[in-house]
Parts: structure tokens; C-alpha cells; sequence
């Protein structure tokens, strides 16, 4: 009915059906395809179709109406001509129309079964001018550079371009290919003026161009990417089935699942499980072939083996402590002494601050022993730190992780292995670190060595802080006064003495017998040591302040029964003192005191050394010459001052000794001390180089059972001196009986073992004159209260 309608209507000139398109702008000589489904719409492709007549394409102010009137239509639109048209099963119509020229809407008229409008018809209006023909050609070779960045454009449309030379019909075919908004267009649409429209066209065309080109830059470059991306996926999935194949199945997340629980387990403090987790997520989206990936899959694995949860402290018994002590170490009493106070201390605050113990004594007296010991009694893990021969900063503090083949530092790495952290580590050696150019280690040592510091050390390769103040820290040296002083004010210093013979005696039916008869395979019914052989073994074979070259002297007569029971097949073998010099050759040290200081001239001094106290032999002799006084034996500056002092000493009371002058005329001193290879220095040997001199000098020998050590000065007064302990137990082991000291070293004595006190005979010296009565008169017949026996 209602295209019956529509065929029946003839329009005035100035009248003409519209269609309102609510998306769509049709510009003069373009062709277009639209689609309609309204009523009306439909009725006015019916009525131009029957009628052969042009319509009016309009665009919708309100694309939400239906029904437009005219404050919902733009008033300026295009006259087309339906070119095509196809109806659709579904009744909707589909056109191809193609522009002609602009109108204007005047007003709509009603009476028609579609929107009918009076109009105004536009004509274009050439402007032939240079601007104009400027603009025109700027145009058309920006609408060939679009047309080259845009996708699937038919060559028609290029072609078309380069042959329309009418500006205005330019700007429109350009306008309708722009890829902008409706209204925008619309707006060129409405534009009358050329030169005007021309500038619009070809400033939306500009930003355009630069749009697409950066937009295609990107396109290229993502789709490099994105190769680049397929390509190393596809050789991860193909190395991953190389590796699967041979059995070495990389499965990252396996190993990102196991990360993630380990990090769950540790018990880290809250801000640090937060970094770590960080970095996890990191080796998460790092490719597992990259070289970065295995070098923070190693630093995840150390923050999650380190001892981050305390343990529960197991109470300490003090009855238990001592028994360990006991079984463990003979002897020692002062020392197992302090370290019962020291976990007494432990017991009522376990909380406290430990303070630092340092184990001072020479090799083999057993200071690494007592650390393992201390972790028995507190049943706590031991680990052993080794600082001898350490000389870069980074052993201690670890390197950063920058570095290839970084790693944490001992510290961290001992607490890796104790599994505790309130473990019992023993800084080993810590004497014998050295300073480089890499830095100071033992500088490294004072923050962590510091009970107020070390609750926040951080190591370099960690990179956060980790609580040390529970690690209980022992170190050992043999000679403190290497240690730097801030390092040693940090400790408490625990001297370990050397052995008397009686003590090493012990320690060898007690310990090493058991031990090296266990080594070498053997029963204690396959072999017996006689405690005679023992004791010969100790004072012939060995001198030594420890028990180590015992230990390995034992092992030789061991290994010499073992070879006997496996070749003879004896059921017993006895080891006597006579068998030693078969079993390990004749004897090493021998008592040559006797012999050596038979002759005037000759005095046993004393001194100390790094391994222990030793005896030291002072040899002098006359010889035509000029009076000089030649030294010889390495002897240290200070030895040589000494020596020189010695000398004047004599000449000045050449008359108390009955010296006469001429001796002293037409002669050199030669003064010398024996071991010449081995360096001396110190002054305490003032008083035996004195005791030499007046010696040689008064032609009376010194007694051979007779040792002294003491600085002399000029005016005769014998000066105190270090090392009194070490010295008296040299002495008691080179056979001697008695020991000259200076009066103000009595205190000193306090520190030998009893067993050696009671062996010896101690002679205080104030003056040189005390010295030549002990020295070269007959001792046996000075009283007490000269001497002040003890």
C-alpha cells in the first residue's frame, strides 16, 4: 500500500525526499553504499527508483531518533542518485549512491509517506587563484601518501585522485577517505568557501598521515618483535624436549613452585620474605636460558638455606659442661674455669649479650678442641671458620652480586653450613690474616665481632641484614699481638700455657694412645706402651709447647706394631723405652746444658717464641783485637743494644768482680748466640749475655742446671720481661732445675702449672749483683732470704 503511495507523488523542483543517516556523510562525486530500514527511508528509495529522481542525503543530529524533525537534522546535506539497489530477504534496502551537490534545508514538508524538505541547491563557486592551486596540488600528493599507508585501497581511487583537477571536487573525494569523526565531517561538508574547505581537508589529512605512519612504525616494530618472540619460544620448547630427552628436564615452573615454598619455610623476617619474593618474581618472568637466571636463582636458594628461624635453646647443665670439659681436655683448670662462668652466665640470661673468647696459646695445646667442647656442653652445632691467609675484605663481607662467581662470606657461609643460628662458630687463626690491596679483613671483623653491632650485618652478596648476636663466637690465635687492637679490645683474651711433662704424659695415656692405636687398626690387647717408653717418647723425641709432634710420634710407633701384628701375626707386641731407638731412630733432643755451659763464657738464657717458650744459648769469647764487640747469631736491633749494655755493665764493675783493667785492652768481644738461621730480638736475654760476659771475663763457668732471662740496664738494675710462663715450662723441659727471674715477675708464677713449680727452683733477681751470686757463685749455699727461694 505504501509503496503504491509513494509511486503516486510528484515533487516540486525546490521539494526533495530525504533520508536521514545517522552515521553516514556523503560528499559530491562520491560513491557510497547506505542501508536503510526505516518506513520512510525505504518510501523515498521507492519514490526516487519509480520517479527517477534524486534524494537528499542528510546526516542525524540525534542518532537515537526515529523520527527526526528538523532540530534533529543538519540543515546542509548532499543531492545523490541511487546508482544500485538491492533489497535484502529481510526487507532492508541497500544503495549505492553517489553525490552530486550540496543543499540547504529551508523547512520539511508534510503530506508525503517519506521526510520531504524545501531546499536551497549550493553551487560551487570556482576560485582560480594560486592559493587555490597551491593547496590543490599539497593535497593531492598528501591524499597519495595516505593512500600508500592505508590497507586494501583500490587503485581506482589513486588514480581518480590524480586526475581530478577541480579543487573543490578534490577536497571532497579527500574528505570522504579521512578516517575521522562524523561531526568532523560534517563540518567540511558545511565548509562553502574552497580555499577554506582546501586548508580544513588538508590540516586533518596532515595529522593523519602522521598517525598512520607512527602507527605503522609500531606495527612493524611489534610485529619484529613478536618473530623475535616466537622464534626464541620456539627454540625454548625445542630445548626443553633436548632436555627432557637427555633426562635434564628444566622445568621452570617446577623450579619457580619449589622457590616459592622454600620462601614460605624459611622464616624470614617480614621485610626481607618481601624482597625476596620480589626478586622471584623476576626469575619468574626471566627466561631460565638467560645468564642473569641462573645467577639470582643461586641468590634465591642461599636466602632460603640460611638459619633465618631461631631454634629452641636447649638448657644448659653445668654438672654436664664439666664432665665434657673433663673427658675432653686434661689439665687446663683455669681456663675450663672461665668457660664454666661463661655458660653460667649463658643459663641465667640466655637473652645476653655472649661476650668473645679468644684462645691464645702455641699449636697443639688444644684451642680448637675446647671450641667443639663449648658446642658439646651447650649442645649446640659447631662450625669452624678458617681466617689463616685471608687478605681480601670480600671473604668476609662476600662480594655483590655484580660480579661473575659472587658468593656470600665465610660468615654467611658457616651459618649455611651450621644450620643454626645460634650456633657455636670458631673463628680459626684469626692472627694470621693479612692486609692487600683488596682491603683489611680483620676490618670486617669489627662489626661482627661487636655483641652491640653484629645483631644487623650485612653481607654484601645478601644485601639485607641477618642477626648474628646469638652466634656464639670463639677465636684462637698463637699470637695476639698480631691482631690489630680494635679487633683485640673485642675479645676476651684466654691464655692456653704449653704442657709440663707430666701433663703430656697424660694427655697421651689418656687420649692419643687410644686414638692412633684406633688409626692404625689395632686392639688394645695387640699392643702396650709401656709408661716409661711414653715418657721417654715425650723427652727425647718431642719439644714442644702442644702435643701434635707427639701425636705423630705415636702414630710411627703405632704403624710399626701394626706391620709387626699383620706380618708375624703376633697376638701381642710391648713397646719398652729401649724399643724407641729402634722404632724411631736415636734420640732428637738430648740435655746438652751440662755440656755446653762446662766452659766460662757460656750462659742458658730463656726466650719466647710463637710455638712456645725455648732455651737460648749465650756464647762469648776473647780474641786480639782492637776492643770491639763483634755480634753475630741474627740478632735484632734491640738484642744488639742489649749486648752492648751487657758490656759496659762488666767494664763498669770490673773492680766488684775482680776484673783487672788491661783485660779489657787489645782484644774484641765476640758475642754469639747459636741457631744462627733463626732471627732474635728482644731484651730480655739482657741478664744471660751479662752473666756470659762476667763469666768469661771472672774465667768461672756458669752452673749447668742454671737459666735466667731479665733486661739489664746501666745501673745493674734486672728489669721484668714477658713471656715468664712459656719460659719456666722451656726450662723444665730442656731439664733444667733452676730459673732466674726478675723480682718484679714473681706474679707472673701464678700462671705455671703447679706440677712445674714444684719441680723447679725460682731465684728473684732486684740487681747484676744478685744475678753473679745465683749465676757464678755456689747457690746451693746462699739462704732464702737472699734469694727468696720458693
Amino acid at each position: 500500500m505504501e509503496q503504491s503511495l509513494a509511486t503516486q507523488f510528484e515533487l516540486p523542483d525546490d521539494v526533495i525526499a530525504l533520508i536521514p543517516m545517522r552515521n553516514v556523510v556523503l560528499f559530491p562525486h562520491v560513491l557510497m553504499p547506505i542501508t536503510v530500514g526505516r518506513v520512510k527511508s525505504i518510501a523515498t528509495i521507492e519514490h526516487a527508483l519509480q520517479s527517477d529522481s534524486p534524494i537528499g542525503i542528510v546526516l542525524q543530529r540525534d542518532a537515537s531518533a526515529d523520527h527526526p524533525g528538523l532540530n534533529e537534522l543538519c540543515l546542509i546535506g548532499t543531492i545523490a542518485r541511487i546508482v544500485r539497489h538491492i533489497t535484502s530477504t529481510d526487507g532492508t534496502q541497500h544503495v549505492v549512491c553517489q553525490g552530486i551537490e550540496r543543499f540547504q534545508i529551508k523547512e520539511l514538508v508534510e503530506g508525503y509517506p517519506f521526510l520531504a524538505a524545501r531546499i536551497n541547491r549550493i553551487e560551487e563557486i570556482p576560485q582560480p587563484s594560486t592559493q587555490v592551486e597551491a593547496l590543490a596540488i599539497q593535497l593531492r600528493e598528501r591524499a597519495t601518501e595516505i593512500l600508500s599507508l592505508l590497507p586494501g585501497i583500490p587503485a581506482e581511487l589513486g588514480h581518480a585522485l590524480q586526475t581530478t583537477r577541480a579543487p573543490a571536487q578534490l577536497a571532497d573525494i579527500t574528505a570522504s577517505l579521512l578516517d575521522t569523526e562524523v561531526n568532523e565531517k560534517q563540518v567540511l561538508l558545511e565548509t562553502i568557501d574552497i580555499e577554506e574547505r582546501l586548508q580544513k581537508v588538508l590540516r586533518i589529512l596532515s595529522h593523519r598521515i602522521e598517525v598512520l605512519r607512527l602507527s605503522k612504525e609500531i606495527s612493524e616494530r611489534t610485529k619484529e618483535q613478536m618473530e623475535d618472540r616466537e622464534r626464541k619460544f620456539l627454540l625454548r620448547e625445542q630445548l626443553k624436549a633436548i632436555q627432557k630427552e637427555l633426562g635434564e628436564d628444566g622445568d621452570h615452573d617446577q623450579e619457580i613452585a619449589q622457590l616459592n615454598e622454600a620462601i614460605s619455610k624459611a622464616g624470614m623476617p617480614e621485610e626481607i620474605e618481601t624482597q625476596v619474593r620480589k626478586e622471584l618474581q623476576r626469575l619468574q618472568r626471566m627466561p631460565s636460558a638467560s645468564s642473569e637466571y641462573s645467577m639470582l636463582h643461586t641468590y634465591l636458594e642461599w636466602m632460603t638455606e640460611l638459619p633465618w628461624r631461631l631454634p629452641e635453646d636447649t638448657p644448659i647443665d653445668l654438672n654436664v659442661a664439666r664432665e665434657v670439659l673433663a673427658a675432653d681436655h686434661f689439665g687446663l683448670e683455669r681456663v675450663k674455669q672461665r668457660i664454666i662462668e661463661f655458660l653460667a652466665v649463658q643459663k641465667l640470661k640466655p637473652q645476653g649479650r655472649a661476650p668473645i673468647l679468644c684462645f691464645v696459646g702455641p699449636p697443639g695445646v688444644g684451642k680448637t678442641s675446647l671450641g667443639q667442647s663449648i658446642a658439646r656442653a651447650l649442645q649446640r652445632t659447631f662450625v669452624r671458620v678458617s681466617l689463616g691467609g685471608i687478605h681480601d675484605e670480600a671473604e668476609m663481607r662476600g662480594h655483590r652480586r655484580t660480579y661473575v662467581g659472587a658468593m656470600p662470606g665465610n660468615i654467611v657461609q658457616g651459618l649455611r653450613k651450621a644450620s643454626a643460628r645460634n650456633c657455636v662458630m670458631m673463628l680459626d687463626e684469626i692472627d694470621k690474616m693479612t692486609v692487600s690491596a683488596h682491603g683489611d679483613p680483620a676490618a670486617a671483623l669489627l662489626e661482627i665481632l661487636d655483641p652491640e653491632q653484629n645483631s644487623t650485618f650485612r653481607d654484601n652478596y645478601l644485601g639485607v641484614p641477618f642477626d648474628l648476636s646469638r652466634v656464639i663466637f670463639i677465636a684462637t690465635a698463637n699470637v695476639i699481638d698480631q691482631v690489630s687492637p680494635p679487633v683485640r679490645d673485642r675479645m676476651e683474651i684466654i691464655d692456653l700455657p704449653g704442657y709440663t711433662r707430666e701433663e703430656k704424659l697424660q694427655i697421651a695415656l689418656r687420649y692419643l694412645v687410644q686414638r692412633q692405636r684406633e688409626a692404625n687398626g689395632l686392639r688394645e690387647d695387640q699392643c702396650a706402651l709401656t709408661v716409661e717408653a711414653l715418657d721417654s717418647l715425650i723427652a727425647n723425641y718431642t719439644r714442644e709447647a702442644g702435643v701434635r709432634q707427639l701425636e705423630r710420634e705415636l702414630g710411627r710407633v703405632m704403624r710399626h706394631t701394626a706391620l709387626r701384628v699383620a706380618e708375624e701375626a703376633q697376638l701381642q707386641v710391648r713397646v719398652d723405652a729401649a724399643d724407641l731407638d729402634t722404632i724411631l731412630g736415636p734420640a732428637k733432643y738430648e740435655y746438652e746444658t751440662a755440656s755446653r755451659t762446662s766452659l766460662p763464657g757460656v750462659a742458658t738464657g730463656l726466650a719466647w717464641t710463637p710455638v712456645g717458650g725455648d732455651i737460648l744459648f749465650i756464647e762469648a769469647t776473647r780474641v786480639s783485637g782492637s776492643g770491639r764487640l763483634i755480634l753475630t747469631g741474627q740478632l735484632g736491633d734491640v738484642m744488639k743494644e742489649s749486648a752492648q749494655a751487657a758490656l759496659t755493665l762488666v767494664k763498669a764493675r770490673a773492680h766488684e768482680l775482680n776484673i783487672p783493667a788491661s783485660m779489657f785492652e787489645g782484644i774484641d768481644v765476640h758475642l754469639h748466640v747459636p741457631a744462627g738461621a733463626i732471627p732474635k730480638d728482644g731484651p730480655s736475654a739482657g741478664v744471660a749475655m751479662f752473666i756470659a760476659l762476667a763469666s768469661l771475663f771472672t774465667d768461672r763457668p756458669v752452673h749447668h742446671e742454671v737459666a735466667m732471662t731479665g733486661e739489664i740496664s746501666l745501673r745493674g738494675l734486672v728489669l721484668p720481661v714477658g713471656g715468664i710462663k712459656e719460659k719456666v715450662l722451656a726450662a723444665q723441659r730442656a731439664g733444667l732445675r733452676t730459673v732466674l727471674l726478675p723480682v718484679r715477675n714473681q706474679k707472673d708464677l701464678r700462671d705455671v702449672p703447679e706440677t712445674a713449680k714444684s719441680a723447679m727452683q725460682f731465684i728473684y733477681l732486684e740487681t747484676a749483683e744478685d744475678a753473679i751470686q745465683a749465676a757464678l757463685g755456689q747457690t746451693g749455699q746462699h739462704t732464702a732470704s737472699e734469694f727468696k727461694l720458693v
